[in-house]
């Protein structure tokens, strides 16, 4: 069910111009595996990482998420960034068994490529972008790739959808971020953005109240995204 809020009471919205989707949970459903490698991880630790630890983890930056898998872990025998090192090469080994994309990407895709600019951003690091989309054959989509590599803040600091939308060249209400964790929705909200929830099962009980829409797949983030181009369009006389 779409649960929408597109519409501008202050009068006429600008032309909507990108489509910015966050990687992990909207293009691809890798949260299930990083959940399992942050199980194994804390037992390699002899520890226990529970649900809500990993809830808060997601859509952060990256060394940000590992500070506080090891604070809520109590693991002090290494640092968060020795633990991301761990992480990010196990994370490599599974993703080289491939990863499916979400229902709906594909159509998605090639319903705006053209009409849209189209970028990527994710706090994960570029050796997984670089692994993911050519896997995905769907890096041929993409004007800007934006990595958690190229900033010092991650989510929810909005500097990763500001230096995404600089690049593009667009001013951030041009722009409309799709996210399914909460961290991330608020940094795209904060960086002044329209947005779009897309949460999955570990994210709908999240509240994104804030959002302009809120949806439960990617068919219906389409028709959200083509109701907004239609909104800014010239009305015929």
């Amino acid at each position: 069910m779409t649960q929408s809020a597109t519409g501008d009471a202050g009068g006429e919205r600008a032309r909507l111009a990108a489509i910015l989707f966050d990687m992990d949970g909207v293009m691809v459903d890798t949260e299930p595996l990083y959940w399992a490698v942050a199980r194994e991880l804390a037992r390699r630790y002899g520890k226990t990482v529970s649900d809500a630890t990993l809830r808060r983890m997601m859509g952060r930056g990256r060394l940000e998420s590992m500070r506080i898998f090891a604070a809520d872990c109590g693991i002090t025998s290494a640092d968060p960034a020795q633990l991301l090192d761990e992480r990010e090469a196990l994370m490599v080994q599974r993703f080289s068994a491939g990863v499916d994309p979400m229902p709906g990407l594909n159509d998605m895709l090639a319903r705006f490529h053209g009409r849209l600019k189209l970028a990527v951003v994710t706090s994960s690091p570029r050796k997984f972008t670089d692994v993911l989309l050519p896997s995905l054959e769907v890096d041929r989509f993409f004007d800007v790739v934006q990595t958690g590599d190229d900033v010092a803040r991650g989510k929810p600091d909005p500097q990763i959808y500001l230096a995404a939308m600089e690049r593009l060249g667009l001013a951030p209400p041009e722009c409309v971020v799709l996210e399914d964790s909460l961290a991330g929705a608020q940094a795209g909200h904060r960086a002044g953005a329209r947005l779009i929830a897309v949460p999955t099962e570990l994210t709908a009980g999240e509240d994104f109240s804030f959002a302009d829409a809120r949806v439960t797949n990617l068919p219906e983030a389409s028709g959200v995204v083509e109701a907004m181009i239609q909104q800014a369009s010239p009305r015929s006389t």
